[in-house]
């Protein structure tokens, strides 16, 4: 059974920073592309950064230069690192195995201005 469980979301005051966690469990997670989405209130989800088996990345123009995704295969696991947060990054954020139907449950970022 494939399971995903983010981590790391809270709330933190303009220019701050935190890190994402997504753990993910009955899959071979080192050959797998993964990402994070996120969703605001009253928007559609929107896809922030991928990143490859190869560690190949992609980012949001909104995110680029602020967020960093990584991975660490041997804890499968994979990383948002988001600096700089805007309050406008408020959402609730979410890790995928990309192209597939298997989310996590989402965790909660909030930016005050």
């Amino acid at each position: 059974q494939v399971q995903l469980v983010e981590s790391g979301g809270g709330l933190v005051q303009a220019g701050g920073s935190l890190r994402l966690s997504c753990a993910a469990s009955g899959t071979i997670f080192s050959g797998l592309t993964m990402a994070w989405y996120r969703q605001a209130p009253g928007k559609q989800r929107e896809l922030v950064a991928t990143i490859t088996r190869s560690r190949s990345t992609n980012y949001a123009d909104s995110v680029k230069g602020r967020f960093t995704i990584s991975r660490d295969n041997a804890e499968n696991t994979v990383y948002l690192q988001m600096n700089n947060l805007k309050p406008e990054d408020t959402a609730v954020y979410y890790c995928r195995i990309e192209g597939t139907v298997y989310w996590g449950q989402g965790t909660q970022v909030a930016v005050s201005s």
